[in-house]
């Protein structure tokens, strides 16, 4: 059997050491804000966590842009080159073209490489919903797993990747076209939160409205402890954005009802592209459950 990578995108929320220990790569993003290009990095190290996430609060706005043609064939191609079979896992195509711009990359370099595979996988998921099916693929890569086992394995249960989110405030979905400007207004006026999770057509989607953080908390809580299957994967992370007072809180109410090893436990902070969109504040758990049946377009 070929050896094989896994290559993921920004908006995995993967940081240095995670991908590091799971061996799992990345291919940056790109953002823009008041006329600066940069790179959506997993490390903050160019642009650092607390100041991006300041900036945010500050006013600054930031757009995002694609993985291009070029830095896909780059990254593929450097592996081919040393023999590695290509496992990519990219961003929900409801969310972001990376997909598909993967597909078109892996038909050109299979005509130089033909003996080479390369499996392109829709996640369906953004965030840790996506960094977590990373994991789950590098773990059962480690246990020696095909890349298509894998690659199959992560299209079948790619649904059962979890999403329960809330955000601080709805100005930032807003600006990033994901609520109308009245739902913000009105929703900041009531104090109303969103229960947010990645629906069956991987397109973030608010699913509840509740009242205050306390219950949108309990919700959260409420929602993810019965959705949880241990079976399926025992990980269990909790993403936030530039709160993580917060997110251990509800790491602490999650335990109180489900017994997981701390060892399965991940606290992380939420990477540039997710965190320009959700905005500061922003809290979620990831964890692999119940299949996701739930379409926004429906």
């Amino acid at each position: 059997m070929r050896k094989y990578v896994i290559v993921t995108d920004s908006c995995s929320d993967l940081n240095e050491k995670l991908r590091a220990k799971y061996d799992i790569d990345y291919i940056p993003m790109h953002m823009t804000y008041d006329g600066n290009d940069v790179i959506a990095d997993l490390d903050f190290k160019d642009l650092s966590y607390k100041d991006f996430y300041q900036m945010l609060r500050d006013g600054t706005r930031f757009t995002t842009a694609q993985i291009t043609a070029n830095e896909y064939t780059e990254r593929f191609e450097k592996y081919l080159s040393e023999g590695y079979d290509i496992l990519s896992i990219t961003c929900s195509s409801g969310l972001s073209a990376s997909y598909q711009t993967s597909l078109g990359v892996k038909e050109e370099l299979l005509k130089k490489y033909p003996d080479a595979k390369i499996r392109c996988v829709d996640s369906l998921n953004a965030c840790f919903g996506l960094g977590l099916l990373c994991i789950i693929a590098s773990d059962m890569r480690k246990e020696g797993k095909s890349i298509d086992e894998v690659a199959d394995f992560v299209e079948k249960n790619r649904l059962k990747s979890n999403q329960e989110c809330t955000v601080e405030k709805l100005t930032y979905l807003k600006q990033a076209g994901r609520v109308s400007a009245s739902s913000a207004f009105f929703g900041g006026l009531l104090n109303v939160k969103p229960i947010i999770i990645s629906d069956a057509l991987g397109i973030n989607a608010a699913i509840e409205k509740v009242k205050g953080k306390k219950m949108a908390y309990d919700r959260l809580i409420e929602r993810s402890t019965t959705s949880y299957d241990p079976s399926l994967s025992k990980y269990v992370i909790f993403g936030h954005a530039d709160c993580e007072e917060e997110a251990l809180e509800l790491k602490k109410l999650f335990l109180e009802k489900v017994k997981v090893d701390e060892e399965n436990i991940f606290v992380e902070k939420i990477g540039p592209i997710i965190g320009a969109t959700a905005g500061p504040g922003t809290v979620a758990i990831f964890f692999m459950g119940k299949e996701v049946t739930f379409n926004k377009k429906d």
